[in-house]
């Protein structure tokens, strides 16, 4: 929607160092005007237009202007970086304005991030932002080029948008004027839905799209102004042709906004509700005020307060597109973690709370009782020797970034909560690292210390097989043999993983035991001699007989073969 912005950064005293932060937190204001056929631009004269055509625009942002506390500035363009040097160096307890004048093509039909379909415009990554400086790699200022998301500081957002009287707009942020742009139905539905559980229609199917029975007005423009602290990015988007319903939980308005033609929205905001609603009881309370998704051309983004999801073919596609989205707003939107260098700790712990979230929402369906086994299910078709990368790696450098990324990282979390630690153990520890590192920027250090702090457990064995390697597990019953009376499973670990296990006995007698044998097991090699208890003879052994763990070869898990 937008090409052409003008913005005011400003960088105040407060300081995070504990959370490896020493950059100021930032203050921006954007002003912003948009007309069909002409666009937006800064509410100041000086600044310009924004045409909608984009004609003679070439893609890239491009700079018009920058001033320095008031000053024309200079600056060095890199790629997607540039470098501003101050006039003179920032005390502590000061601030500086930063002024920018900007332009860009907004892309049509969607670019993977932001742009429009038609009327429709979803707007994202569309203003210049300032580079983390932290306290352990000092300025973090990757070039930006696509895989992986920006790294971003916290800080305060006060935009005001001004589009067509027709449209409507979805922000990050709290809307400061509803009166101004909402009429007194809507005003009311919202309210009432703040309190519901069930979903209220704010603009209903048959009044989309009719100006004169959902707008304050219906010609000329009218300015949406959202405010936003403590977020780390700002996104909106806008049409004239949504249909929009709402709900709320714990306070908070679950809003979904989409057009007539995406028929499997109707059960979006219960999808929604029950992602924000879980993830707030099982990990962290949702913080913000609102929680919107907006269906439209971008094939599924993250931001503040407000996600891009297109419409998908099948419930379960819709559902779990709706629930990562969301599921980002706690990483990184709550824990800001390096998705440039690690996007295990963004998409891969997303992808594990998602898990358990989609098995809640379809229990006692198939897909519900399955689709918590899917990262397991790929394990063989993705972790291949001399092709798999350690999830260490840069994004940039990953050949498979959707099992890098997202699976096996879902995969090792799962490991660690239903086969190491135990499930109540691990979601103390957890959840704990996401209170401890909320709105700060752990490093995956941060993360390995507080889990082993937070339960008790030395895992440098898990950490090293699952993060820094590419390790793989098998384990196998090498033979049953007779000692003193007793009986004796001689076990094997065959493979460089080493992981607890299970074994299931059964014995000549008909009857069966099973066994719980800890990691400690292989601390003096890879052999492994177990002494049966019971003074019967064993018939059968197998090493995980639950199938739980990622074993390669499962042909040697039973003896007799």
């Amino acid at each position: 929607m937008p090409n052409r912005h003008s913005a005011q950064l400003r960088a105040s005293p407060t300081r995070r160092p504990s959370g490896h932060s020493t950059f100021p937190r930032l203050t921006s204001t954007v002003p912003a005007r948009a007309a069909p056929g002409r666009g937006i631009g800064s509410s100041a004269p000086t600044t310009g237009c924004f045409d909608f055509s984009c004609q003679g625009f070439s893609g890239g942002l491009i700079l018009d202007s920058l001033r320095v506390a008031g000053r024309v500035s200079r600056r060095d363009v890199y790629g997607t970086t540039m470098r501003i040097d101050l006039p003179a160096p920032l005390a502590g307890n000061a601030s500086i304005d930063l002024e920018l004048v900007w332009q860009f093509r907004v892309p049509a039909q969607g670019a993977g991030r932001m742009g429009h379909d038609g009327p429709l415009y979803e707007i994202a990554q569309w203003y210049p932002r300032v580079a983390v400086y932290d306290d352990v790699r000092g300025w973090n200022h990757e070039p930006y080029i696509g895989a992986g998301e920006f790294y971003l500081e916290y800080g305060s957002f006060d935009v005001a948008l001004t589009v067509p009287a027709s449209y409507v707009v979805a922000a990050t942020g709290r809307l400061g004027n509803p009166e101004q742009v909402l009429t007194a139905t809507q005003r009311s539905r919202l309210t009432a839905a703040r309190r519901s559980a069930a979903s209220v229609a704010i603009i209903t199917k048959d009044e989309a799209g009719h100006v004169e029975r959902t707008r304050p007005a219906t010609q000329g423009t009218l300015t949406w102004h959202f405010t936003a602290d403590s977020v780390r990015d700002f996104a909106f988007a806008a049409g004239p042709n949504f249909r929009w319903d709402a709900s709320g939980y714990d306070g908070i308005l679950i809003e979904t906004l989409y057009r007539a033609s995406a028929d499997k929205w109707e059960e979006a905001i219960r999808m929604a509700r029950e992602a924000i609603k879980y993830f707030s009881e099982q990990w962290y309370r949702y913080p913000y005020s609102h929680a919107t998704t907006v269906e439209g051309p971008i094939e599924g983004m993250e931001y503040p307060m407000l996600t891009f999801v297109p419409n998908s073919p099948t419930r379960e596609d819709q559902q779990w597109a709706l629930s990562h989205e969301f599921g980002h707003e706690w990483f990184p939107m709550i824990v800001g973690s390096n998705e440039r260098l690690y996007p295990w700790m963004d998409e891969g712990f997303n992808t594990f709370i998602d898990l358990a979230g989609a098995a809640k929402y379809f229990a006692g369906t198939p897909y519900g009782d399955s689709i918590e086994v899917h990262p397991l299910h790929l394990y063989s078709d993705h972790a291949k020797p001399g092709d798999e990368q350690p999830l260490i790696e840069k994004p940039v450098e990953v050949r498979d970034l959707f099992w890098g990324g997202y699976q096996k990282p879902a995969l090792m979390m799962q490991m660690l909560r239903y086969e190491v630690l135990g499930k109540d153990r691990f979601d103390r520890a957890f959840r704990e690292y996401i209170r401890t590192w909320a709105f700060k920027h752990p490093t995956p250090a941060d993360f390995l210390r507080l889990m082993r702090d937070e339960s008790g457990m030395e895992l440098d064995w898990f950490w090293r097989d699952w993060i820094f390697t590419t390790a793989r597990l098998d384990q196998a019953v090498d033979s049953v043999s007779t000692e003193g009376g007793a009986s004796v499973i001689h076990l094997e670990n065959r493979g460089t993983m080493v992981m607890p296990t299970e074994l299931a006995i059964t014995f000549a007698d008909g009857t069966k035991s099973t066994v719980g044998l800890p990691v400690e097991m292989w601390n003096l090699g890879a052999r492994f001699n177990y002494r049966v208890p019971e003074r019967k003879r064993v018939q059968r052994v197998e090493v995980d007989p639950r199938h739980a763990l990622p074993d390669v070869d499962r042909g040697n898990n039973v003896w007799p073969r």
